[in-house]
């Protein structure tokens, strides 16, 4: 079949435009094997079929069945990539406060915004031959900082090779959870604080106009009277440290029957206001982040996860790098509020 005969080199990390998998899909499309038994399959996950690499489970084979052959050794820095991104993906809640996600082949990005008027916010009648309201989009001041996280793999070849890929695996996941921790709190600081182009979110404090209530103690008028701030916006979106969501689940309005069967069976928690209640540890101490996610944060990332493929293809596991670059724009300002306790 034509996975079998596919050459694999270290230039095939390095075609412009393309990762590593895509460069296998282009030579070895899955759609040709729609049918068959490897079917859902994609190219990577054939190239392991050929080399008869087991990746997964108790009977998993050792790091050093990679480096069986040069070109089955090729494999390994898009496995290491792939399993980190597992990591990265495993609870993360960056899809569920990113409105758009943008992926860009630079290291520099100016993104867009628009901050409309009250006036300008309304569509108004347009008589005949009147002139119809303009929204005006602008280029923002300021470059999005674009951050690169990661983590070095500091490990010989002597010390893995033995090792069972399963075991391997979940030390990569580990190195994913903790890039994936850090992207979040890049976010946390852009929605807060803004991303350097003067549009950080508006802030409230708890016994301070228009929020009632006495400093220090959060009540449920309070969330209303914070929910009330939003309009033409919706607060769909909570950001908390488990501290404050502790305060917030022990609200006597937040413990109706439903909503904690809905807590208990899926671990995920709607308030009455109708906003997604998410859990994240750099938010600090009575402090609530919310927003329309819809309209509030632009991810921007600069490729995926990146390996020294030439260190790992050659068994130079030491001090090997793995990252990822990315960075998080504003989009409107005011979709996101802060309500200090």
């Amino acid at each position: 079949m034509a996975f079998d005969n596919i050459r694999l080199e270290k230039g095939m990390y390095r075609e412009s435009g393309k990762s590593f998998s895509q460069v296998l899909e282009s030579l070895d499309p899955s759609e040709a094997y729609k049918g068959t038994a490897l079917e859902g399959t994609d190219a990577f996950q054939r190239q392991l079929k050929r080399f008869g690499i087991r990746a997964r489970g108790a009977g998993s084979d050792p790091v050093e069945k990679f480096f069986t052959t040069f070109e089955s050794a090729v494999l390994f820095p898009e496995f290491i990539a792939r399993v980190v991104r597992q990591g990265i993906d495993e609870g993360n809640i960056l899809p569920s406060i990113v409105a758009t996600v943008t992926n860009i082949d630079a290291m520099d990005y100016r993104s867009i915004y628009s901050v409309p008027t009250e006036s300008e916010k309304e569509l108004k009648d347009v008589g005949e031959g009147a002139t119809i309201p303009a929204t005006t989009i602008r280029s923002k001041e300021n470059l999005i900082n674009l951050h690169k996280r990661g983590r070095m793999l500091v490990a010989s070849y002597e010390a893995l090779r033995f090792q069972k890929l399963d075991m391997f695996s979940v030390m990569l996941r580990q190195i994913g959870s903790y890039i994936n921790k850090m992207h979040l709190a890049d976010a946390v600081c852009v929605i807060k604080d803004g991303d350097g182009n003067d549009n950080s979110a508006q802030f409230f404090d708890i016994g301070s106009a228009p929020i009632s209530g006495t400093e220090g103690t959060l009540t449920y008028d309070q969330l209303v009277e914070f929910w009330a701030q939003f309009h033409p916006y919706e607060m769909n979106t909570m950001l908390v440290n488990s501290n404050t969501m502790a305060k917030m689940l022990k609200l006597p309005e937040l413990q109706n029957p439903m909503t904690g069967l809905n807590f208990q069976g899926t671990g995920k928690f709607e308030t009455p206001l109708g906003a997604q209640l998410l859990q994240a540890s750099t938010v600090s101490d009575d402090c609530i982040i919310a927003f329309d996610r819809r309209y509030t944060l632009e991810m921007v990332q600069a490729g995926d996860v990146l390996v020294e493929y030439d260190k790992l293809i050659d068994r130079q596991l030491e001090r090997a790098a793995i990252t990822s670059i990315c960075g998080f724009s504003k989009i409107c300002t005011d979709a996101a509020k802060v309500l200090n306790i």
